[in-house]
């Protein structure tokens, strides 16, 4: 267990804000995400991931910090919070302590005046309920949360119950810390994660989203087993339900770990056809550029793959692809990626026209050799697109023009 934070890790920025709040007579003490994951790095000497920003939390009041810095962002300055910028123009926030006064599950009233101890008890988990000292390097840990971090533990701040019904979407962060990090989840916590399933309906679509997003990058497989046992996936998800732990869904597989295509193999994996699983990302608010590419890769990957011996088919189903074709190849199981991979890398190499826009000829051209304006240009350009596939010697100005001539 770490007796001293080593302020090393602490920014240059950050700090001054720190020492600036301090000379003018207010506590100040890093927290967040960042404290818990330099502390993870000094227990366990491995890095968790990138760390966060180094979040403040002062007894200034938000008028107080505004007038005490130059250039402030109001960014949540209801709940205490103002962000400064430092000379670079990169934002760090500063928090007022406070405390809840009364909380639906999904917003809270807080009041400010109160002690670092009274504002660490109102957050979710002891290992983001620790307190750094920004001159000694002293840690307020009234919760014990150093211990859960050297056990590799996730556990609720006081009762865990309690602390979900202030904001539900609490129960999703646990199973994004415990995928994340490596950890397990507390019993208790883990019972009343169980408990709290059905209460997900009350949050935003666009929350669950992000911590959909932030807990399968790179977890597929890992994520999609914690959100099935912990009984969440069937309420946000009930396109995955069908899902099981013996199902060969391969998320892990996925090159680069995206989560938008870790999203399209599950979905794909468990049956549904590209329209559905368009529908699925949509109903979580996904961009319509995500849910495009949701569509795309499902539709590829419930077709049959080309033979990767066989340029011509390879090219095809490259053009046919259009923009998805990488997407499409990062979502495939290694086995049948990486022939293909190969191939389509010849392909590449040799610049073999894969779209209208390769073709040495345009609608100009066409319509200079004699082929009528309107539909036909376009008709003509995709059967010769279809000849230079077929082989791509022939995508010359002159072979295409004579082609385009035959067939006018």
């Amino acid at each position: 267990m770490a007796d001293r934070f080593d302020l090393t890790r602490i920014p240059r920025e950050v700090s001054a804000v720190a020492r600036r709040l301090a000379e003018a007579g207010h506590e100040a003490w890093y927290v967040g995400g960042a404290v818990r994951d330099v502390l993870i790095d000094q227990v366990h000497g491995r890095h968790p991931g990138h760390h966060g920003d180094f979040d403040i939390a002062t007894s200034a009041r938000p008028e107080q910090v505004q007038a005490l810095f130059r250039r402030t962002v109001p960014v949540g300055i209801e709940h205490g919070t103002v962000a400064v910028l430092d000379e670079k123009g990169r934002l760090h926030e500063v928090t007022t302590f406070r405390r809840d006064v009364t909380t639906d599950g999904r917003h809270a009233v807080v009041a400010f005046g109160v002690a670092i101890a009274e504002d660490l008890a109102r957050r979710d988990f002891t290992i983001n309920a620790i307190a750094v000292h920004p001159e000694t390097g002293e840690m307020q840990d009234p919760f014990g949360g150093r211990a859960d971090i050297t056990a590799r533990r996730i556990r609720a701040v006081g009762e865990a119950p309690a602390r979900f019904r202030e904001d539900w979407l609490r129960v999703l962060r646990a199973l994004r810390f415990a995928t994340t990090l490596g950890f397990m989840i507390d019993p208790p916590t883990w019972d009343a994660v169980r408990a709290s399933a059905g209460e997900l309906r009350h949050l935003s679509r666009e929350r669950v989203r992000d911590e959909w997003m932030k807990t399968v990058a790179g977890h597929g497989v890992k994520a999609i087993e914690l959100w099935r046992e912990a009984g969440v996936l069937r309420e946000v998800w009930p396109e995955l339900a069908g899902l099981t732990a013996d199902h060969d869904v391969r998320m892990h597989e996925v090159a680069g770990g995206d989560p938008v295509l870790i999203t399209a193999v599950a979905l794909a994996a468990a049956g549904n056809a590209s329209d559905r699983s368009a529908e699925a990302v949509r109903r979580l608010r996904f961009s319509n550029a995500d849910v495009e590419r949701v569509r795309r890769t499902v539709a590829a990957l419930h077709a049959a793959l080309p033979p990767h011996r066989d340029r011509v088919a390879v090219r095809r189903w490259l053009s046919g692809l259009g923009e998805g074709a990488a997407d499409v190849l990062a979502a495939l199981p290694r086995s049948e990626r990486q022939p293909l991979e190969a191939t389509v890398a010849g392909i590449h190499r040799a610049h073999d026209p894969l779209r209208l826009g390769d073709l040495a000829v345009n609608g100009a051209d066409l319509i200079a050799a004699g082929v009528p304006e309107g539909p036909a240009i376009g008709e003509t350009l995709r059967r010769l697109l279809a000849l230079v596939l077929e082989d791509p010697e022939r995508n010359t100005r002159e072979s295409l023009l004579a082609a385009a001539r035959e067939r006018a």
